[in-house]
Order: C-alpha cells, then sequence, then structure tokens
C-alpha cells in the first residue's frame, strides 16, 4: 500500500472533437464561445471524459497496470479543464485485498496551474497478462 504512479497529458480542442465523436456529448459548453462565456465556467471546457481519461492511462500503463480494469469508481469534478491545459492523472494505493487482485486507489487530476479538477476513488481488478515484447 502506499505506492503511486502518475501520467500527464496536453488537452487539446482536437480531444473534444474525438470525444464527441465516440460518445456524441455535443453539449454547447464544449464547442460555442458565446454559451460558454455566458456560463459560470467563462470559457470553453472539455468534456468530463476526457479529464478522467488520464485515469484510465495511469491504471492501464503503470499501477495496478495492463490488465487492470475498473470495477468502480466514484469521481467529483470540482474544477473545469479546458483545451490548452496540461493534465497530471495520479493514483495511490489505498487498499490490497488478500483473497482477489483487487486494489483500491485514491484518484487525483490536477491542472498545470495546480488546481484539482477531480478527486475520489477506484476499485480495480488486474489479469495477469503475458508478458509484452519490447
Amino acid at each position: 500500500m502506499g505506492a503511486s504512479a502518475e501520467l500527464s497529458r496536453a488537452v487539446r480542442a482536437e480531444d473534444v472533437e474525438l470525444f464527441t465523436r465516440i460518445s456524441g456529448d455535443r453539449n454547447p459548453l464544449h464547442y460555442d464561445e458565446e454559451a460558454a462565456r455566458s456560463s459560470k465556467f467563462g470559457e470553453i471546457v472539455v468534456q468530463g471524459g476526457i479529464t478522467s481519461a488520464i485515469l484510465n492511462a495511469v491504471v492501464a500503463e503503470e499501477l495496478p497496470g495492463p490488465g487492470s480494469v475498473f470495477l468502480n469508481v466514484s469521481w467529483n469534478f470540482t474544477a473545469p479543464v479546458r483545451p490548452g491545459d496540461t493534465i497530471t492523472g495520479r493514483v495511490e494505493v489505498t487498499e490490497v485485498r488478500e483473497d482477489k487482485p483487487i486494489t483500491t486507489l485514491a484518484t487525483r487530476v490536477t491542472r498545470d496551474d495546480g488546481t484539482t479538477a477531480l478527486e475520489g476513488t477506484a476499485v480495480c481488478w488486474t489479469m495477469a497478462m503475458p508478458a509484452r515484447d519490447a
């Protein structure tokens, strides 16, 4: 317990388009400058799925690692992410079950200005995977 891992990535305007193609989320806050300006956010914000996706990468690539899938997540979105932000997803192991390959993680996504955009917990199942060829 206590092991942690993180990954960072720049969020681009193209990510909004790609996520819309996948999800169908066409909320004007993601596209319409005027609508976004008149909202509490004051400018375009990306879909929450873009914000949380960095945690998929951390879990699958770093900790617990390849073969891991989410069983349950409980996330609070605490601040918007905008195109141009760099976000960092961080996970920390808080519990490991002895009887099954199940791990509970504290999760957080921060923007490059230090603001927390998402926080919460995730429970993961980790399957044994064959070794990857280098």
